[in-house]
């Protein structure tokens, strides 16, 4: 431990934190710039990252009407998994995973990354059948996974109820042990503080309310700020908003955008130390370190951009927790909120060009974001220096959904995350 003088304290508490080194600029924007990304949350700063970073295409810039990773990177719990059944969507999230296992040297900050495993359990036959496919598939693509009995589940989480007393009993579950959790905002900050680091003008507070479009190709964004930006190529990562966007260049998204809700407890000792999920009785939870149980569900059941959510959906959660946990019954809810997914008819994401020239997005992740955040950053970081999509991002592209082409995740992407 580091041991300060009397001196030492007291130049220490003369240090104003508006001396501090930024860590990140905040510059006048240029004129016109090779790539303008729309979105300043993990995914455009991870393209943003990686487009300097692997292509070095430094000449760009990341466009946010608010502040850096205060959307739904802010608003999400966290999970990281690549347990998903069909290839496609497999070897994206496990592309992500790999890259996650290595993004705290890569990025030289602390993103907290967690492999403390991922239970999704069953309760039903069905469920087990469903199960013992989705590993069977996992295991083919060279992905992590076993299928556990309920004894096997216990001895992971002893505190939770494996009895058959219980009105949903546990018939067993997938268990993901490379699974986990990552600190939200640490991601956020590591990847802008390295897109900056090359040289990645990062725009704050500077909304895109238009789209400059010329014979079918796009030029430039239009700020509220800043007025007309030029650009070569534009990416939009901007979640709940992509039908925004998508209106503004003169077409429709297959997307629907709904509230989906969280909350965190008061802090309690460890006492969960891996991340339990539930489809069948809709709920998942996880601790923080900092002692919070972090628990959601699904999406609220009507369109909108609300923050906030609905008491019935709270309710029907915490009936899921304390139906697989008891001994949560008496924890005290200290916050709870809500992001706005925007959800794809195959719970799947687009990652594609447009009808418009240059103009790519990168949308429909729906509840499950988060985890995909580097993978997803890096294949459209590839797609947006090429003008081609990249292998990975090809079965995504929104055209899909036109030729019947469709990725069926219902099933993996199951209780919101």
């Amino acid at each position: 431990m580091q041991r300060y003088s009397g001196f030492g304290l007291l130049k220490h508490s003369l240090t104003h934190h508006e001396n501090w080194q930024r860590v990140w600029r905040n510059p006048t924007p240029k004129k016109e710039y090779d790539v303008i990304i729309i979105g300043g949350g993990g995914h455009g700063l991870a393209t943003a990252y990686y487009l300097a970073k692997e292509h070095g295409i430094t000449n760009v810039a990341v466009i946010e009407k608010g502040y850096l990773g205060g959307g739904n990177t802010a608003r999400n719990t966290t999970i990281v998994r690549s347990n998903y059944l069909w290839d496609e969507s497999a070897h994206l999230y496990e592309h992500a995973m790999k890259l996650w296992e290595g993004l705290s040297q890569d990025l030289n900050y602390n993103v907290m990354f967690s492999q403390r495993g991922v239970l999704n359990l069953g309760h039903t036959l069905q469920d087990m059948r469903d199960i013992q496919r989705r590993v069977s598939a996992n295991r083919l693509n060279g992905i992590d996974g076993e299928v556990l009995d309920p004894q096997q589940i216990k001895e992971i989480v002893p505190h939770m109820d494996c009895s058959d007393n219980t009105r949903y009993p546990i018939m067993g579950a997938s268990w993901q042990p490379r699974g986990g959790v990552a600190r939200h905002d640490a991601v956020a900050w590591g990847f802008a503080r390295g897109a900056d680091a090359y040289g990645v003008d990062m725009l704050q507070e500077t909304e895109v309310v238009d789209l400059v479009i010329e014979d079918g190709a796009i030029v430039g964004v239009k700020t509220n700020k800043y007025g007309v930006i030029k650009a070569g190529r534009v990416g939009s990562v901007v979640a709940g908003n992509s039908g925004v966007i998508a209106k503004m260049a003169g077409f429709d998204l297959p997307i629907e955008s709904h509230p989906l809700q969280a909350m965190v407890s008061e802090p309690i000792k460890p006492i969960l130390d891996t991340v339990v999920m539930s489809n069948h009785v809709h709920g998942y939870v996880s601790q923080s370190d900092k002692g919070d149980l972090v628990i959601g569900a699904g999406i609220d059941g009507w369109n909108g951009y609300g923050q906030r959510g609905s008491f019935p959906t709270i309710e029907h959660t915490m009936q899921a927790i304390v139906e697989l946990f008891p001994i949560f019954s008496r924890v005290r809810l200290n916050r709870q909120w809500g992001g706005i997914v925007d959800t794809c008819p195959d719970a799947c994401p687009i990652i594609s060009k447009t009808p418009v020239e240059n103009l790519f997005f990168n949308c429909g992740w729906g509840t499950g974001g988060f985890k995909a955040t580097p993978g997803s950053g890096h294949v459209f970081a590839a797609s947006l220096a090429t003008g081609e999509m990249h292998p990975m991002a090809k079965p995504f592209s929104m055209f899909r959904f036109h030729d019947g082409a469709l990725i069926d995740e219902h099933g993996a992407a199951g209780v919101a995350h």
